[in-house]
């Protein structure tokens, strides 16, 4: 019973923790890709004020800095549950094995580092993304100029 336990918490923490993460990274990719294609084809001509032309470009860009941001902390509840894990299959034991231990707390890191595997990449995408939304809108009020004078 209470081996069962052990194993369902570290299949829990491999398939979800690591799954929630690698699937918020495919995610934050998808709409990286979505928003690059986006801003490639937009015409600013198409548009009567910045206000609309600034709701099309921030499509879906938040999503991308909220994963950015929440990844590392996913990560880091997949590495407490691995070391709540680890030591809950020691005291089962009740023996003291460093092998045991050592292995436990590294797996236990993965999901850390899986975290900021997702993490970085993601917040890159949102400048990459910031900075091209700005572009097009500074583009915008140059045309806008343009028209005025």
């Amino acid at each position: 019973m209470e081996n069962s336990w052990l194993m369902w918490a570290e299949q829990a923490l491999d398939y979800g923790v690591i799954g929630l993460l690698v699937m918020m990274s495919v995610v934050s990719l998808w709409l990286f890709i979505e928003r690059l294609m986006a801003y490639g084809s937009i015409r600013i001509s198409d548009y009567e004020t910045k206000e609309e032309l600034e709701l099309d470009l921030g499509d879906h860009v938040s999503t991308i800095a909220t994963i950015g941001s929440n990844a590392p902390y996913v990560g880091l509840l997949g590495t407490v549950l691995g070391i709540m894990i680890t030591f809950y299959s020691l005291g089962d034991v009740g023996a003291v094995d460093p092998k045991k231990i050592m292995t436990g707390l590294a797996l236990a890191l993965k999901a850390t580092a899986m975290g900021l595997i997702v993490a970085i990449p993601s917040i890159v995408f949102y400048n990459i993304l910031l900075r091209k939304m700005e572009r097009i809108l500074t583009l915008w009020d140059i045309q806008a100029h343009k028209q005025q004078g």
